[in-house]
C-alpha cells in the first residue's frame, strides 16, 4: 500500500493553483455526514456566499465515513481532488506535510470580521507547521456517552446521571449496568463507528488506563505496554465475558433505542429520535484507573493547493468559519473560537442539550481533553493495527501476545 504522504504529494503536481477564469465556477468540497440537518446548514452557508459570489456554487460531496480518506486519496491520486475537503484529526500530519494543502493564514487574517486571534492556537497546532496555517479545525468534539435511561431503569440499574452524583461513574460500573441491559435484550454500550475496524476510537476506552498505541514522539509502539495491556483486556472481557459491548458481527443503533449507552460527539445528537423519543441523557466518559479524562476529535477543513479554483475555495473556507457561521455550525460542531466557548453561546447553538451537559461534556472536555491518535502514513499503521487486532477478537484471544505482535508489524512503519 502506497503511503498517504506520497499520495499526497505527488497530486499536488497534477493541476497548479490559482483562481480560475471562468465566471461559472463550482467549488466541491467533500464531507462524511449525510445527515440531513448538517447539509441543510452547509448549504444555508453555501447560499448565503453565493449571494455576493454571482456565477459561483458550493456542492457538499458526502462520503461513507468509514472509507472516507481512503476515497478521497483515491480521488487526489486520480486527479480528481475536490477544491476542499474535510479532514480527520489523525490524517492530519500527512496532510499537513504532505504539500498536497494550500497556505490559509493570510486568507483569513485578510477576511473581513475574522479575528483570527480568537481561535484558540492549541487547536491549530495539528494543522500548522512553519508558522503557516494549513486547515482550520473547524470542529474541536469531545468523546461523551449518550445515555438510553428507560433501558437502563428497566434492567433495574442506577442511571450514569445518578452514578456520577455518587461518585461512581467509572469503567466498571459502566460496564455493570450496560451488561444488566444485555441481558435484558437490548445492547449494552456500543463505541460508535468502531465496529472493529476504526480501532483508533477505542482510545475513548484506553486512554482511561493512561494507554497510547505509541510514544508521544510517534517512534516507539506502546501497544504492548502495560497500560495498554490492562485497557484492552478489559474490553476484551466486557465483550466476551459480560456481554456488555456488542461482539464482533453484532449491530445496533443506539439512536434508535436499540442500545443502553453510546460513545460518540455531541454532532449525533442530531440523530436522536423525534418521534417516540426516549429518556436520554449525555454525561462525560467514565473514569478509569488513571483517573477522570477526555478524548477529543478535530475535524479539519482544508483547500487542496491542486485546486484550479483555490483562491476562491479559501475565500469560501474563511466566509464558512467566520465568528457568525462558526456560531451556526456550533450547534454540532463545537467551535475553536474562545469567544464562543461558553455555556450561553453552545447553550442557544445546541437547543436539545442542557447546560449541564455542555458544562461537564463539551466546554470541560475541550479544556481537558487529548486529541485521538494520529501519525504520519497512518494509512498503513492503521491497516496493519487493525488487521493485527482481529486475533483479539475471538473469545479465547491472548490478548498480550496479540498486542506484542502488532508491536513488532509496526515499529518499522513508525521509525520511518
Amino acid at each position: 500500500m502506497k503511503r498517504l504522504t506520497h499520495l499526497l504529494a505527488a497530486a499536488t503536481l497534477l493541476a497548479s493553483a490559482g483562481l480560475a477564469g471562468a465566471a461559472d465556477v463550482n467549488l466541491r468540497m467533500t464531507i462524511w455526514s449525510a445527515n440531513k440537518s448538517h447539509l441543510d446548514l452547509f448549504n444555508a452557508i453555501a447560499a448565503d456566499f453565493e449571494k455576493t459570489h454571482p456565477g459561483v456554487g458550493v456542492t457538499f460531496d458526502s462520503l461513507a465515513f468509514d472509507s472516507y480518506t481512503t476515497t478521497l486519496t483515491t480521488q487526489i491520486a486520480g486527479g480528481n481532488a475536490p477544491d476542499l475537503a474535510w479532514i480527520f484529526e489523525t490524517s492530519a500530519p500527512d496532510f499537513v506535510a504532505s504539500g498536497a494543502l494550500a497556505p490559509l493564514t493570510e486568507t483569513l487574517k485578510a477576511a473581513p470580521g475574522y479575528d483570527l486571534d480568537d481561535v484558540n492556537p492549541a487547536t491549530l497546532e495539528l494543522w500548522s507547521t512553519g508558522g503557516e496555517i494549513y486547515a482550520y479545525p473547524f470542529s474541536t468534539s469531545p468523546f461523551g456517552v449518550f445515555v438510553n435511561n428507560d433501558l437502563i431503569k428497566a434492567a433495574g440499574k442506577p442511571t450514569p446521571a445518578e452514578l456520577i452524583a455518587e461518585g461512581k461513574w467509572t469503567w466498571d460500573s459502566a460496564v455493570d449496568l450496560a451488561a444488566a441491559v444485555a441481558a435484558n435484550g437490548k445492547a449494552g454500550l456500543i463505541v460508535r463507528d468502531f465496529d472493529y475496524k476504526l480501532w483508533d476510537n477505542l482510545a475513548t476506552i484506553w486512554n482511561g488506563w493512561g494507554a497510547a498505541p505509541w510514544s508521544a514522539d510517534g517512534r516507539t509502539c506502546t501497544m504492548a505496554d502495560q497500560p495498554m495491556a490492562d485497557a484492552m483486556a478489559f474490553i476484551h472481557d466486557a465483550i466476551f465475558e459480560k456481554k456488555a459491548m456488542p461482539a464482533p458481527g453484532v449491530s445496533a443503533d443506539f439512536f434508535a433505542g436499540d442500545a443502553a449507552m453510546t460513545i460518540t460527539q455531541i454532532s449525533r445528537a442530531s440523530l436522536l429520535p423525534k418521534e417516540n423519543p426516549f429518556d436520554w441523557d449525555l454525561v462525560p466518559l467514565p473514569a478509569g484507573p488513571a483517573g477522570k479524562y477526555a478524548v477529543i476529535g478535530q475535524a479539519g477543513i482544508g483547500v487542496f493547493a491542486s485546486s484550479k479554483n483555490a483562491a476562491l475555495a479559501a475565500e469560501f473556507l474563511a466566509f464558512m468559519t467566520n465568528p457568525d457561521n462558526a456560531a451556526k455550525l456550533a450547534a454540532y460542531f463545537p467551535p475553536p473560537r474562545k469567544s464562543q466557548l461558553t455555556t450561553d453561546i453552545l447553550a442557544k447553538a445546541n437547543p436539545l442539550l442542557t447546560a449541564e451537559q455542555i458544562d461537564t461534556v463539551v466546554i470541560d472536555g475541550i479544556a481537558t481533553g487529548k486529541v485521538k491518535p494520529g501519525h504520519t502514513g497512518l494509512a498503513e499503521i492503521h491497516q496493519a493495527v487493525r488487521a493485527g487486532l482481529d486475533a483479539a477478537w475471538v473469545p479465547d484471544a491472548d490478548v498480550p501476545a496479540t498486542l506484542a505482535a502488532i508491536c513488532r508489524r509496526i515499529e518499522p512503519l513508525l521509525a520511518r
